[in-house]
């Protein structure tokens, strides 16, 4: 069946963005938990947590089995290593996928127990995109033409990546349909799609394709769905929307950032604020 496409622009981006009214507090801005970066990736922390924080919340807290809490503090001190209430999960950045045997069942365990344990809007990413359709609660996976040739073929839809990538519009519809969750597929062109809904985002810059860059949509994500999770909670397509809200944000503080010239995840981190207040002009 084909889907009527729906271009993403800044003003339905602005949609998604919620500005904290005088009787806000931290609490109310949305919590974030996150569970992030490994020893072969610990930089995956630092984007997360730093990209999240720039998006604007009430609250991160950071979940660690070892050192990478200081790495995640000396960037952004503002961030909480223990454990608590949450309005929303993000899992998985900069973790290895299963097959890679240092990551451990103690921790796979963990992540399991934590999201049922609240029953939030989670955003599965990298290390974390198996449980795509093992939770109850509104969920996003975020994977590249790598990560979603994988992921379907293991559930029964051989795939190769190359596929998906002659064909993303295709892929992305058949990967909700078949795990059940909202899936963002993350490419020169990004989409979004869901049971009803298939978004196309802008064209972003090539220079986006660099290390980390996914690590800092991750955060601008799990930081949006933990200012909107009553609205997700209600609507039934909002999960969606916030997807490619973030994913608008991310490629316009690329484009920021760049200027036409090469750009590190860490440049795109501090044009956050900057893109998100042009929206809401």
């Amino acid at each position: 069946m084909t889907r009527t496409i729906k271009k993403w622009t800044a003003r339905d981006a602005a949609k998604c963005v919620i500005t904290p009214s005088d009787l806000d507090h931290k609490y109310s801005r949305g919590v974030l938990g996150v569970i992030t970066g490994s020893a072969q990736y610990p930089g995956a922390a630092v984007l997360t947590t730093s990209a999240a924080a720039a998006t604007g919340i009430g609250m991160i807290r950071f979940h660690s089995s070892s050192g990478l809490a200081h790495l995640v503090l000396h960037a952004t001190p503002s961030c909480v290593v223990q454990p608590g209430k949450v309005t929303a999960w993000l899992i998985g950045s900069g973790i290895p996928a299963k097959k890679y045997s240092d990551i451990t069942t103690w921790l796979r365990h963990r992540w399991f127990v934590l999201a049922h344990k609240q029953n939030v809007p989670t955003v599965l990413d990298a290390g974390a995109l198996y449980l795509a359709g093992s939770l109850e609660q509104p969920t996003l996976i975020t994977p590249h033409s790598g990560e979603l040739s994988a992921l379907l073929t293991a559930r029964g839809v051989p795939v190769t990546a190359e596929a998906i990538e002659g064909n993303p519009k295709k892929w992305v519809v058949v990967a909700a349909q078949t795990l059940g969750v909202t899936v963002l597929l993350k490419g020169s062109i990004t989409y979004v799609a869901n049971d009803d809904l298939l978004i196309e985002l802008p064209v972003a810059t090539p220079w986006l394709a660099t290390a980390g860059s996914g690590d800092v949509l991750a955060g601008i994500i799990g930081a949006l769905v933990a200012t909107n999770t009553v609205e997700i909670l209600n609507d039934i397509n909002r999960l969606a929307h916030v997807a490619a809200t973030g994913a608008y944000i991310h490629a316009q503080a690329a484009k920021s950032a760049s200027r036409g010239g090469p750009i590190s995840a860490e440049v795109i981190v501090s044009h956050i604020s900057g893109a998100i207040s042009q929206l809401i002009k």
